[in-house]
């Protein structure tokens, strides 16, 4: 399965759903992956003081792994657009 996220809420809401579709708790997820339970709920929620390789280990304990893609000409278009009106 293929799952998108563009910012750290997504992100949170994409790890919440599939940590769910496994059927772990966030206190097993957390036993997984080595950190606390306090972190997976950090970064469930969309936080910004997760580190990189904090989020890699997350992942993985999900089965899960980070791919970056380039966005299409229609998305970058509307972030350019959103720039230049800001």
């Amino acid at each position: 399965m293929m799952y998108l996220a563009r910012n750290q809420q997504q992100l949170g809401n994409v790890i919440r759903r599939h940590r769910q579709k496994c059927g772990y708790t966030q206190a097993a997820h957390a036993e997984l992956a080595g950190v606390r339970q306090g972190t997976i709920s950090m970064i469930e929620s969309g936080s910004t003081d997760a580190r990189i390789d904090t989020l890699f280990t997350v992942l993985a304990a999900l089965n899960l792994e980070f791919q970056v893609a380039q966005r299409t000409q229609i998305e970058l278009e509307a972030i350019i657009d959103d720039e230049i009106l800001d």
